[in-house]
């Protein structure tokens, strides 16, 4: 019988460095993902501060600096991946693939816009470094659960929100025909900015029926937003919790029979005994 090539142990440079950078279970794989983790807060912070005038004036220069050593360091994690994966192409063309491309992305792209005359368009471009924090979701399984949920949902989610917007441009009609320019229902854009403002609940005042039953359709579509919030919550939640499910480790207990476990768990959470890894 032909010998699986994967259950061959490597000891190859690219296969530890795939160890300590896409493992997590081992030492210096945690110390890997702390030192990038605080990389990170640090570098997302820089791009925070650095649209304060005050600090811009006096420590803009550093920060840029500061700025291009993270670069270097991410565009250097960024290949390693791709180096050390099993399958580059489909890592490249991943979430957290596309997500490291475009955090290092923007500083590049940067140097092609020189002058005063691009000043907006760079400034446009640093912004996209924000992605960075969305490489935290790498480090937390919690994260990934939470990720993997709202895929799930996501066609459910789509299917309300397009039933809402239905229900958006009708109301926005019959406000148009009840209230009219006069009470700054001036068109049906206008009439459906209104219903939106209204039903979200937000309500900023700058648009007020004056009219009895217009008052009356606001107030319907008032108590309509506070039930319509709760759908999507309840939705995602339920993917949460079949995710939760799905995420469960199937391995028994042989002290205590009990199954559900951590994928991590070493040990019962019941009872406290050693669990038995599947071979």
């Amino acid at each position: 019988m032909q010998q699986d090539n994967h259950q061959i142990p490597d000891t190859s440079m690219r296969y530890k460095l795939r160890e300590i950078i896409f493992g997590t279970d081992t030492k210096a794989g945690r110390y890997f993902d702390i030192a990038l983790m605080i990389c990170i807060i640090i570098s997302v912070s820089l791009v925070f501060l650095d649209t304060m005038a005050g600090i811009h004036e006096q420590y803009g220069e550093i920060i840029r600096i500061f700025e291009w050593i993270f670069t270097v360091i991410f565009t250097i994690e960024y290949a390693l991946r791709l180096y050390c994966s099993t399958h580059p192409v489909s890592y490249a063309r991943s979430f957290y693939g596309v997500v490291d491309l475009l955090s290092v992305l923007p500083s590049y792209l940067a140097l092609f816009f020189p002058g005063a005359n691009f000043t907006l368009v760079i400034r446009i471009l640093r912004l996209f470094r924000i992605f960075r924090v969305l490489k935290l979701l790498r480090y937390l399984s919690e994260g990934n659960v939470l990720l993997r949920a709202m895929l799930q949902s996501g066609r459910k989610v789509f299917i309300f929100f397009f039933s809402v917007s239905l229900i958006i441009m009708v109301l926005g009609a019959i406000m148009y025909v009840v209230e009219g320019p006069e009470n700054g229902f001036t068109s049906i854009p206008k009439s459906i900015y209104w219903t939106i403002v209204t039903i979200t609940t937000v309500g900023y005042g700058d648009i007020t029926p004056g009219t009895t039953l217009g008052q009356a359709i606001a107030a319907f579509t008032m108590l309509l937003g506070y039930s319509i919030i709760a759908i999507p919550t309840g939705i995602l939640t339920v993917e949460i919790s079949q995710e939760m499910g799905r995420n469960k480790d199937l391995r028994r207990c042989s002290n205590c029979l009990k199954k559900g476990h951590e994928n991590d768990a070493e040990y019962c959470d019941h009872c406290g005994s050693e669990l038995q890894r599947d071979i």
